[in-house]
């Protein structure tokens, strides 16, 4: 608690899915003066909007988790926006936090970062070894330049900006919206409806044989907590479950615990992504003490049961 009691910190997106929870660690932990911006009050894009945040706040630490976001189609679809507002909100947010003299900022990046045919599991020594994945590289290259950003500040100011690589993240509170979603939000809401329709089958994106890592959202903000806390290196650090699954085996374990009887036809017309998925987790572990401990299928369980009490009127088939 010592390092948070009397300090005034900001957290971008803490209105948000992961953001709630980190907000909440954070009191947990002891901080006091917690700020949440919200976009209606400071555009994070807009200079001024920085300024005038740090001169309300004249914040000691940042916790920067705001982002433009979503899944293959999303990204597909807003490669010019996602790349902007992405890269814009963290160069123009590191330079005034530089010049207020924050004394530490912590700054999220993304496992879209990593290269297309990265080594598996992927170390942060891999980072630089190749382009990102197609359909979401301007988000990846948005959020990696991020890192060029704090390792420089640091080097020539001694600035203390720490940079953490989320996996991807999944939970209760999630976003379902089906032009925006992530997988696991997209196959639950697809079950369910398929299931509580009577449908026959449910299609999926691509082959179901690309593989990726989720983290809880609960876990994830232990993780960057921990690592705020606990870290003050140049270096990135991953923040995932070191777990992988296959998109195939993921919507099994979905149907299977939504209770839905049909069969899911896959499109193979649309793509895959990034072939394979999986974070070393050691430098985490070594460097700050943070482990994962939420099983993808207890997750999915909670994650499940919050959709059905949000959206439907009653509990489904398969959840106790």
């Amino acid at each position: 608690m010592g390092f948070w009691h009397g300090k005034r910190t900001i957290v971008t997106g803490g209105a948000g899915f992961l953001g709630k929870r980190v907000v909440a660690r954070l009191k947990e932990r002891g901080a006091s003066e917690v700020f949440v911006p919200r976009s209606s009050d400071y555009d994070l894009r807009e200079k001024k909007d920085i300024l005038r945040l740090l001169q309300d706040t004249q914040a000691d630490y940042i916790i920067h988790l705001a982002a433009v976001v979503g899944g293959i189609g999303a990204n597909r679809d807003n490669p010019g926006k996602y790349f902007y507002d992405n890269a814009i909100m963290g160069i123009q947010l590191i330079e005034m936090a530089r010049k207020f003299g924050v004394k530490k900022t912590l700054v999220t990046g993304t496992i879209c970062a990593y290269p297309k045919f990265a080594k598996v599991p992927f170390s942060e020594e891999t980072l630089w070894d190749g382009y990102p994945e197609e359909t979401n590289a301007a988000y990846g290259l948005a959020k990696k330049i991020l890192l060029v950003q704090a390792q420089a500040y640091r080097q020539q100011y001694g600035m203390n900006v720490v940079y953490m690589l989320p996996v991807n993240l999944y939970g209760p509170g999630d976003n379902f919206d089906p032009d925006s979603s992530h997988v696991i939000a997209a196959l639950i809401k697809k079950y369910i409806e398929a299931r509580d329709q009577g449908s026959p089958t449910v299609t999926a994106w691509g082959t179901g044989t690309p593989t990726r890592e989720f983290l809880y959202v609960e876990d994830a903000a232990d993780g960057l907590v921990l690592g705020m806390e606990g870290y003050d290196g140049p270096e990135p650090v991953n923040i995932g479950s070191g777990h992988e699954v296959s998109i195939k085996e993921l919507s099994e374990l979905i149907s299977k615990l939504v209770g839905y009887q049909g069969d899911t036809v896959w499109d193979l017309s649309l793509p895959d992504g990034q072939p394979r998925r999986r974070l070393d987790t050691t430098k985490a572990q070594n460097e700050f003490g943070f482990s994962a401990v939420t099983p993808l299928s207890e997750g999915l369980r909670q994650t499940i049961e919050w959709y059905e009490e949000t959206f439907t009127e009653s509990v489904g088939p398969g959840l106790g």
